[in-house]
């Protein structure tokens, strides 16, 4: 294969492609991944727990997969919960910031492709990969997902085997290419799901969200020019033949109800000659050709020694940088405090006060909530309409322009402002992102997520009782965009800001609203604000300090 060398690895022995004059280095890099895991990605696509996935699976040797290989779906791996209510499952693994200081994503998804013949071991391999990788945050997605919708004419065809579903036109490409490529930089996706009895879509689509790494497998997977260019690993699984077919035959007789003569017909029709000329020959563009599949166990040890040291280039550090950004500068214009009149100089002497009881924490906190509320509530845009009176008579009015609003909280602290807006305002709907401080990095990483259907087109009140370094306001931020919600409707509530993390947060976002009662002017090498008010949700529910997986770093006061 001139040009374009693969490594083809054995299990015996493993031939590594002599770098030749002038020739660059293979880039056998792949990216941040999800800890792997037996629960499946829930979907957001309808209000439910999107759960930005996390699995912490201790490295372990691969071993052999004993069951049959299954029509793949794509999702997303999770680990085993910290935590599990009857209304929320807390993880322990979080996301690493994967933005800059600016707010611009720094890293983009590492994306692993995976190609090779139907019942080839593809899945195996990428679940193998995914097990031994011990890293955050990994999106499987499949081609079987990516099915053109078939017409009357092609589902009478596919009920009697005679369609042929390994031909490239059978894939919608286009929405593929798409839905990858905005997986690729971050953003939250939407992935069809596939009836392979009804040979149609379902209704309703899974929601996916907040992939470091990205594997990709599917018989095509290499068969489309755009696709390719998406692809920073390309690895081909291959596998005998005959091994191939009987995996088939095992299949489809067991779990789709088909008879013998049928799936064999099919095979020798459609999947064999589509293999010969549409699949095998992308073997060139491997960077990888591993034999026999997942039981290859030194080639998939090899793939993940290669993703390992390449996320380990592509590490960032945020906190640091935000605490030595904005010295000196003038507080932007997109800040608003909250007009200091004496009630509320009052109240904050009150909440500021560390003799302050608990009973009157909650009640004057309270308080200064709503007024809060109300004061963001004023920069919201809107519109003149015409109502008719009691009397008859018309009153010029005004509404707000747009669809609704929506409250999104910062967990922990931030859930104590929600009250606050629900009082103010009728029938708001309600996300929550939880966002912890790693103890051993000291940055911000995000553990869950949960946001109503459509928030794209709202106006969205982000809320946390204090905002110090702004690290955790600046993750919400962009989690926020990550799901197409516009910059310019995203108002940043807190009850307490320090001036860095306005800076912070205006620097990385102009177009953000931020909107507070008081703004310190220091913070402390620990990243608390001085004089500050204390740990805001420890003081609030009664907890000890410091509560160190339930608060976000902002909701401790730092």
């Amino acid at each position: 294969m001139e040009g374009n060398k693969a490594i083809t690895i054995n299990q015996n022995d493993v031939h590594m492609p002599q770098k030749e004059e002038g020739e660059k280095e293979e880039d056998m890099s792949v990216s941040r991944s999800d800890r792997s895991g037996q629960m499946k990605r829930k979907s957001s696509g309808s209000g439910d727990d999107s759960l930005v996935s996390l699995r912490n699976h201790p490295r372990c040797p691969l071993t052999p997969s004993l069951s049959p290989r299954k029509r793949t779906t794509s999702q997303s791996k999770t680990e085993p919960p910290l935590l599990r209510t009857n209304k929320r499952t807390i993880y322990t693994a979080g996301r690493p910031p994967w933005y800059n200081v600016t707010g611009t994503t720094f890293k983009e998804a590492f994306v692993i492709g995976l190609c090779g013949g139907s019942a080839s071991g593809k899945t195996t391999v990428a679940n193998k990969i995914i097990e031994a990788l011990d890293v955050p945050w990994v999106v499987l997605l499949s081609m079987d997902s990516f099915y053109k919708v078939l017409t009357k004419d092609e589902q009478e065809l596919a009920a009697k085997n005679e369609y042929n579903f390994d031909h490239p036109e059978a894939f919608d490409f286009e929405l593929l290419v798409t839905v990858l490529r905005k997986l690729k930089k971050g953003k939250s996706i939407k992935v069809p799901v596939y009836d392979f009895t009804s040979h149609c879509r379902r209704k309703e689509w899974k929601t996916v969200y907040g992939a470091n790494v990205v594997i990709f497998e599917g018989i095509l997977a290499f068969a489309n020019k755009e696709l390719l260019k998406l692809l920073d690993m390309k690895v081909f699984v291959d596998t005998d033949s005959d091994i191939r077919l009987v995996r088939r035959l095992k299949r489809d007789i067991s779990e789709r109800g088909r008879d013998i003569s049928g799936v064999i017909k099919q095979y020798n029709k459609f999947v064999k000659p589509s293999f010969e000329q549409y699949i095998e020959p992308t073997v060139q563009v491997a960077d990888i050709v591993v034999p026999r599949g997942g039981e290859n166990f030194v080639a998939l040890d090899l793939i993940v020694q290669h993703v390992h040291s390449q996320l380990e280039k592509r590490e960032i550090t945020v906190r640091s940088a935000l605490a030595s950004a904005h010295q000196g500068q003038p507080l932007p214009k997109t800040l608003s405090v909250m007009e200091g009149t004496p009630q509320v100089h009052g109240m904050h002497t009150i909440i500021r006060n560390k003799d302050t009881n608990r009973d009157e924490f909650i009640f004057y906190s309270k308080r200064l909530m709503r007024l809060l509320i109300e004061h963001a509530l004023s920069f919201l845009p809107l519109k003149p309409v015409q109502v008719e009176t009691p009397q008859g008579s018309i009153y010029e009015g005004k509404r707000l322009s747009g669809k609704r609003i929506t409250g999104v909280s910062i967990l922990r602290a931030g859930e104590t402002m929600e009250q606050a807006l629900m009082v103010v305002c009728k029938d708001i709907r309600l996300g929550k992102i939880l966002i912890q401080t790693n103890h051993d990095t000291g940055e911000p990483e995000l553990h869950y997520l949960r946001l109503p259907k459509d928030i794209s087109e709202d106006y969205v009140m982000l809320m946390d009782s204090t905002v110090s370094t702004g690290a955790a306001a600046l993750m919400a931020v962009r989690v926020l965009l990550d799901h197409d919600v516009q910059e310019d409707k995203i108002f940043l509530l807190s009850l307490l800001m320090a001036e860095m993390g306005v800076h912070s947060v205006a620097y990385a976002f102009p177009k953000v609203r931020i909107i507070t009662t008081a703004v310190d002017k220091n913070v402390n090498d620990k990243f608390h604000i001085i004089p500050g008010i204390g740990n805001f949700g420890d003081r609030y529910f009664g907890t000890d300090a410091p509560s160190d997986w339930y608060e976000s770093d902002e909701g401790m006061d730092y």
